[in-house]
């Protein structure tokens, strides 16, 4: 079979690639184009894409016969991806989940700790030369020992920043998801059936919810205003999730503490207005940049491809 890997990847997965399709693998970071993806479904048997590959209804609908029947998405999350018109065009979709979920974790605690004591902030106050010392008040943050931490989302990357926070902060935990979840490791963990709610009580919030329609600018105005002034908000889910116009007068305003972000609505377009902010953190996409994590990402996709180059059931079909 021929398979088109849509960028670079770590060596091990163009070795394991190749050692069972006839590969080629594009040499550019760049998304593909609407030509380039045209041209992808067109002569190859299956496709392996990354973020920021548009597969949206208008290239499926270029392509009425396409001879690629799988999309073997390098990423858990597959928003880029229309999977209703994927499979309307008779091409199956997988993902990568598991692999993503300590990585991205690890990114959301790294931007909470980040955001919430102005370690950015503070990093460019040194490099500016301008630091003059150590006093009783300066560059004072919010303490994380102890704060309520609210988790918008609580799937395998939710309930692994929970882990982290509650067991190695001491943070109390509160959740809001479409249903409560059997959460043994997390004692005390409470469900919340509001979002509003959620956002009011505590002390830092995490955007740990996949996107979807549904989850579409979830957190709005009117969301960013139940929050408390001390309160933090960090989005290690996708972009649109937040509407970034919103949080962006937010944070002009003072109107909540701060935000760390690793991901943008526009991605990897970040307004202006965003850049100039102090109170924001903002990190290029490094949920799951660790060499081991993107290799064993990539081994997945493999792994998809594989069975469906031998007939079997796709072990990460979404």
């Amino acid at each position: 079979m021929k398979l088109f890997i849509s960028r670079p990847m770590p060596d091990p997965v163009a070795e394991a690639a190749r050692a069972s399709f006839d590969v080629t693998m594009r040499q550019t970071n760049a998304p593909l184009s609407h030509d380039e993806m045209v041209a992808a479904l067109t002569d190859y048997d299956v496709v392996l894409p990354t973020l920021g590959d548009l597969f949206k209804a208008p290239v499926f609908d270029a392509v009425p016969t396409p001879r690629a029947k799988l999309l073997a998405n390098f990423g858990v999350g597959y928003n880029h991806i229309d999977v209703a018109a994927a499979r309307a065009a008779g091409l199956e979709v997988t993902n990568t989940p598991g692999a993503v979920t300590d990585a991205t974790a690890d990114i959301a605690l790294t931007l909470m700790l980040m955001s919430a004591r102005r370690a950015g902030e503070g990093e460019r106050l040194v490099r500016s030369g301008r630091w003059e010392g150590w006093h009783p008040t300066q560059m004072l943050g919010l303490h994380l020992s102890g704060k309520v931490l609210g988790i918008v989302g609580m799937g395998r990357i939710g309930q692994a920043i929970a882990r982290r926070a509650m067991h190695g902060f001491g943070m109390k935990i509160a959740y809001f998801t479409r249903s409560p979840k059997d959460l043994p490791d997390l004692p005390g963990a409470q469900a919340v059936n509001e979002l509003h709610r959620l956002m009011g009580l505590s002390d830092m919030v995490v955007i740990a919810v996949p996107a979807s329609p549904q989850t579409h600018h979830l957190i709005d105005a009117a969301a960013l205003g139940a929050m408390q002034p001390h309160a933090h908000l960090v989005n290690i889910a996708r972009g649109d999730i937040v509407e970034e116009a919103a949080l962006i007068a937010a944070l002009q305003d003072r109107r909540i503490g701060g935000a760390g972000l690793d991901v943008y609505e526009f991605e990897p377009r970040v307004p202006e207005a965003l850049l100039a902010l102090d109170n924001v953190v903002l990190l290029p996409h490094l949920g799951t940049a660790a060499l081991e994590v993107r290799t064993e990402m990539g081994l997945m996709a493999v792994d998809n491809l594989r069975a469906f180059q031998a007939g079997k059931a796709l072990p990460n079909a979404v």
